[in-house]
């Protein structure tokens, strides 16, 4: 991929980012001005790193060059040798961040972001295993200085989770765990096995990006509000009044369903939260898979289906299936370090955006 049209195209922009910016009317409508300031960093940081890149390319070049006139095994030889394999991995290293700031950005990405977890098949091991996932995120959004705030959950006997839907709030968080929707399987003993048999049983993940007023339209004449005392684990005031919200949306069929807060009012306002944030991800997922007709791109649709990852406890194994990638540390992986599983998933991201741009 040539990166250098792109530098230059993007040196113009931010020649008129700038002058928009110097315009005495820039930030007379408030959206507009922070839309240009965020354009003018994302520009700014694009043109760095492309500098940078052309810099270590050139440099490149020149010791590619030097090598090839030198006598082999001379001093000055050695020396370019060296130079040119460390100039080689900071090319690599830059050409993927010129690559990543090509790709024009994705407005949900910079969003808090709602986590739906659920039992699936496997009964009492899977509601055990959703328990352990809601571990595994938590410990992942505290290790990146995220916030969690519950909203709804259903437990189950053994201490496991038939459902737990939660809020993430932080830098990134969609960016960064929008891949988790999906199938996961899990293979293990479960702690009731008497006989030492492995098990399989699987939980589903939905992620979903907190939606905004001006995503989706709800008429009220759509919802049927209903309430009622809050089930479950709870104190003074969460079990002995009407607090708990259920909210159906009539023209999807969606039904939510919040009862964590003691107010009413909070209630209401999480459960349309997250009825907007579903049909959001529905209109998400119904546009990307028109354009993945239109690519025939039939890989990584995301579609809740998909078994995305396996869970191997008897092999210290986890697996993605979308990327084929295996890690033997799932100890370490279900105590929140998923970095080694979500960078690769990030990065595949971009390869496919950039095939999409280049055609």
């Amino acid at each position: 991929m040539d990166l250098l049209p792109f530098i230059e195209k993007f040196r113009r922009r931010l020649d008129e980012v700038e002058a928009l910016l110097g315009a005495p009317d820039a930030f007379s409508h408030a959206a507009r001005g922070q839309e240009l300031t965020r354009e003018h960093a994302r520009l700014r940081q694009f043109l760095a790193d492309g500098d940078a890149w052309l810099k270590t390319h050139r440099d490149l070049t020149e010791n590619r060059e030097l090598l090839a006139t030198e006598l082999a095994g001379s001093e000055m030889a050695i020396l370019a040798a060296e130079e040119v394999q460390r100039l080689e991995t900071e090319e690599s290293r830059l050409t993927a961040a010129v690559q990543r700031g090509i790709i024009p950005p994705d407005p949900t990405d910079s969003r808090n972001t709602i986590l739906e977890i659920r039992a699936g098949a496997g009964g009492a091991e899977s509601a055990l295993f959703a328990a352990d996932l809601l571990r595994m995120y938590s410990r992942y959004a505290e290790d990146r200085s995220w916030k969690i705030e519950p909203m709804d959950s259903s437990p189950s006997d053994l201490g496991g989770m038939k459902e737990v839907i939660f809020m993430i709030t932080g830098e990134d968080v969609f960016k960064r765990i929008k891949h988790e929707s999906g199938v996961h399987r899990v293979q293990r003993v479960p702690a009731t096995e008497a006989q030492g048999r492995i098990h399989t049983s699987t939980v589903t993940v939905a992620v979903m990006p907190e939606a905004q007023e001006v995503d989706v339209v709800i008429k009220p004449e759509d919802l049927v509000i209903n309430v009622c005392r809050a089930g479950g684990h709870g104190g003074q005031g969460v079990n002995t009044t009407d607090s708990a919200v259920r909210i159906f949306h009539k023209p999807s069929g969606l039904d939510v369903r919040c009862q964590d807060q003691r107010s009413q009012q909070k209630n209401k306002a999480q459960a349309m939260m997250v009825l907007r944030s579903r049909l959001l991800d529905r209109k998400m997922a119904e546009e990307h898979a028109k354009y993945a007709q239109q690519r025939k791109d039939q890989v990584g649709t995301g579609e809740r289906s998909e078994k995305i990852r396996t869970y191997n406890f008897p092999q210290n194994r986890v697996t993605d299936h979308r990327l084929e990638l295996t890690l033997y540390n799932l100890a370490a992986f279900m105590d929140g370090d998923l970095d080694p599983m979500i960078e690769p998933l990030m990065n595949d991201e971009v390869k496919r955006r950039l095939a999409a741009i280049e055609t």
